[in-house]
């Protein structure tokens, strides 16, 4: 292709990757200097002109993510004031695309809830407490309201009241805690304060401020690759190019992996089915899911233990122990519910893929693994697009019951390879369907094909 009008710059995350996309396009890389000053700022300077060329700025969000993310910003903003026509930001993995509705811990599991307390009065004749399970939908018409006129005449007969809790379970975390009446403990009512506040954690959304960011720095159009969550596009009012590695996978799969019409393509969870399903109509494969979810612990008593639609409360036998200040505060960290995870398909005496688009802690992949080899699967691939594996990772793929793992290098994997050995590890080249984007991006022409039929 002509050069005469297209720079390419590299940035530091992923130099590797920008020499093999510079080689397919027959350019070669952009003479940019990349350092730090002495108190960690980020320092670029360009060698070249971008007077109006068109300028793509490769930049995987990887490593150090935030270092690398600054440095792609001022990057866009050094080529954006040197008067280039165009720059285009290519991402082959997009950092910040996670959009989690609930908090992870470090490990990479879901953060269960701890206990969250609904505080509920009731009277029984004799004096003694009753208890009563109550669950409810936030803004749910509650058996408490439609019990009040009943309640309030149990308290005007004078019998005695007893401040009763009742569990129920919630995805988001609530401070645990609560004031009992004889409590001596002075941080016993800013709990109960703190809990009955209607204050939820939650989590920060983003997506807006890194496309805002892009935006804001210089960036025309963003080309990246299997975006965690592809409505992230919406955030953003240039044009951004999703590519896929479904293409790539695909032909990995026909050609490398033996029988491969017996096998089951297997999403490690719901959010990842579609991506699954895709890959397996493609090739006219069985589709098997992995399904995680919690239940409580709770023993289910029978029917007349369950709150009632009339005006009074039923009295019954106590489906939850009371417990003292200390004893609710040592027993939140014991498990009140079970995780429980569903293998929806067959998968005995199989080979299967795991197909997933992003693997950082692996916790999801490896437990998944297992359940597959408990349900007797023969062999167990993990097709990943963009293998971060982060802290202890590769720890644990390497004792999990992961048989061979194919991962791409739109992040650096030479130290995966290096780990796990590369009787174990595949790794798939992407700079060829990136390049092409670039070139037909630049001439003017459609990458549709890119889509189904990759480079």
């Amino acid at each position: 292709m002509g050069s005469n009008n297209i720079v390419v710059f590299g940035g530091g995350s992923h130099p590797q990757l920008v020499n093999m996309i510079c080689e397919n396009l027959g350019v070669k890389p952009a003479h940019v200097e990349l350092g730090k000053f002495s108190n960690g700022e980020t320092s670029i300077s360009v060698h070249e002109s971008v007077r109006e060329k068109d300028v793509y700025v490769i930049q995987s969000g990887c490593g150090h993510v935030n270092d690398n993310f600054m440095e792609l910003l001022i990057l866009l903003s050094a080529c954006k004031t040197a008067s280039a026509s165009r720059v285009t930001a290519v991402m082959p993995y997009f950092c910040y695309s996670r959009q989690p509705d609930i908090p992870y811990t470090a490990k990479g599991a879901p953060l269960v809830s701890k206990q969250k307390e609904n505080v509920s009065f009731q009277s029984s004749s004799n004096g003694g407490q009753a208890f009563t399970l109550m669950t409810h939908k936030p803004g749910e018409e509650t058996l408490l309201k439609a019990n009040d006129s009943g309640l309030r005449q149990f308290n005007n007969v004078g019998s005695s009241t007893n401040l009763i809790k009742s569990t129920s379970f919630s995805r988001i975390p609530m401070i645990p805690g609560g004031k009992e009446q004889g409590s001596s403990k002075t941080d016993a009512g800013e709990l109960f304060n703190a809990q009955n506040s209607g204050y939820k954690l939650w989590v920060a959304q983003a997506g807006t401020l890194i496309a805002n960011l892009l935006t804001t720095s210089g960036a025309d159009h963003v080309i990246t690759m299997d975006l965690h969550d592809p409505q992230f596009q919406g955030f953003f009012d240039i044009p951004v190019d999703n590519l896929y590695c479904k293409p790539i996978a695909q032909s990995y799969i026909q050609h490398h992996i033996p029988n491969y019409k017996e096998a089951v393509i297997v999403s490690p969870d719901a959010g990842g089915a579609k991506r699954a399903t895709s890959i397996a109509d493609s090739l006219k494969l069985s589709f098997a899911l992995i399904h995680k979810e919690r239940r409580s612990q709770l023993l289910k008593g029978p029917p007349s233990t369950t709150l009632t639609s009339g005006n009074t409360l039923p009295v019954t036998a106590p489906l939850i122990t009371p417990f003292s200040s200390r004893e609710m505060s040592s027993s939140t960290s014991t498990s009140k519910y079970v995780q429980t995870t569903m293998l929806v398909g067959d998968v005995k005496n199989k080979v299967c893929i795991l197909v997933d688009d992003l693997v950082d802690t692996s916790y999801t992949i490896t437990r998944a693994a297992k359940l597959l080899k408990d349900q007797g699967a023969t062999k167990v691939y993990a097709l990943v697009t963009h293998g971060i594996f982060s802290g202890d990772a590769l720890i644990k793929i390497q004792q999990s019951a992961i048989d061979k793992l194919i991962v791409s290098n739109s992040v650096p994997q030479k130290e995966t390879v290096e780990f796990l050995g590369k009787h174990r590890v595949d790794v798939l080249d992407v700079s060829r369907v990136l390049a092409e984007a670039i070139r037909r991006i630049h001439n003017g022409e459609s990458i549709s094909m890119l889509f189904e039929h990759g480079w």
